[in-house]
């Protein structure tokens, strides 16, 4: 069924009425779309919630439109959900681009970050959404003295604040079928190469211990219902094996210890092992570029959406085994947030072949610090 809140005409919908809404709805289960917590962050930051819009319009916060009952925060950013999970970049960045500038916002943001951070690791592993977004947390906080200088300063930061964006946005896509989404109302085997060169591993410890926690968490829980087949279980034991390599490479390069010959013959053969872990799934699963649409606007008639283009290659410059600088390069995502006609959601497909045209949306401007064409 739906929930009518009857309003006289020219009245607004109110955060009290969106209370009402939501404490109505509680329950209402008939083949229903799950709850997911970034749903619910975006609905707690979107005008009823947040509002009015304080700020000057010049220039105008991608959050911003004009509705019927002047200028309101109709959109919300991939930013805020970063930003409850702890990112104080997420937070400047959002400040400094003025998508702060809306009474009430503040105090939801305050509201959100003491309710998310109050859970103990048993409640973040309650599913696999919940999960997924604990393992990205450690990307959003600051590095301790023991890690390399690169990784303390803002450019890598924010380097780490788009990777943990890219990663959200394959998780949005990859459960968008069963997710709620927010809205706006109204307003009024093989030969061994040689090696030649030496490996380098981001050393993110805590993001490798909680992928793989989250990898047993779903291979334990798939096992229990007998679902999966022998190549599947393969692809998740191969997982939980790399990451157990990543952890412990991780460390001897923070710990400064040489890595051993069958390091090295990893790392040069990290290509292949990593394929072990997508065995069986077809091209079209492998590909990078995917778009979702996360939260709707009927004031605009728009959606926002969340993409991953083509993969970029990002070049760093880390201390060897002997202490001298090298430069390591590897592959990074790309990360886009736009509005988007409502009447035509993007499928994959479509933003494929965006992506091959001028039509393309430009990047976000804060990624200038570690980013160039």
């Amino acid at each position: 069924g739906e929930v009518v809140i009857e309003k006289p005409p020219g009245v607004p919908f109110t955060l009290e009425d969106l209370n009402e809404t939501l404490e109505k709805t509680q329950g209402m289960r008939l083949m229903g779309q799950r709850f997911i917590p970034d749903s619910y962050m975006f609905q707690q930051l979107v005008f009823p919630a947040v509002d009015p819009y304080t700020g000057s319009g010049d220039p105008k916060p991608f959050t911003m439109e004009m509705t019927n009952g002047g200028p309101a925060r109709v959109f919300p950013r991939g930013l805020d959900v970063m930003n409850v999970l702890g990112s104080d970049q997420a937070s400047r960045i959002l400040e400094k681009e003025g998508d702060t500038d809306y009474t009430r916002y503040d105090t939801q943001i305050e509201k959100l970050q003491n309710n998310f951070s109050s859970f103990n690791v048993t409640e973040w592993h309650r599913n696999l959404y919940f999960s997924w977004l604990y393992s990205l947390q450690p990307l959003l906080e600051s590095y301790s003295e023991e890690y390399p200088y690169y990784m303390k300063t803002d450019a890598w930061e924010q380097k780490s604040l788009h990777t943990a964006l890219s990663s959200w946005t394959e998780l949005r896509h990859d459960t968008i079928l069963y997710a709620k989404q927010s809205y706006t109302p109204v307003k009024l085997t093989s030969v061994e190469p040689p090696v030649t060169t030496s490996g380098f591993v981001e050393p993110a410890v805590e993001v490798y211990v909680r992928l793989q926690a989250l990898t047993n968490m779903t291979l334990h829980g798939l096992q229990s219902f007998n679902v999966l087949n022998a190549t599947e279980e393969n692809r998740l034991y191969a997982l939980v094996d790399v990451l157990d390599h990543m952890i412990d490479l991780s460390i001897k390069e923070l710990e400064g210890t040489p890595f051993s010959e069958t390091d090295e013959r990893f790392l040069a053969d990290i290509d292949e092992t990593l394929e072990t872990t997508v065995l069986g799934v077809n091209a079209k699963g492998k590909e990078t570029t995917l778009v979702a649409d996360v939260h709707t606007d009927t004031n605009t008639n728009q959606v926002l959406e969340e993409g991953l283009g083509y993969v970029d290659m990002i070049v760093v410059a880390v201390p060897d085994s002997d202490g001298k600088l090298v430069c390591a390069a590897g592959p990074m995502l790309s990360y886009y947030e736009f509005k988007h006609p409502m009447n035509d959601r993007l499928t994959d497909e479509a933003w494929k072949e965006m992506l091959s045209t001028d039509d393309i949306p430009d990047r976000p401007d804060w990624i200038s610090s570690f980013f160039a064409e």
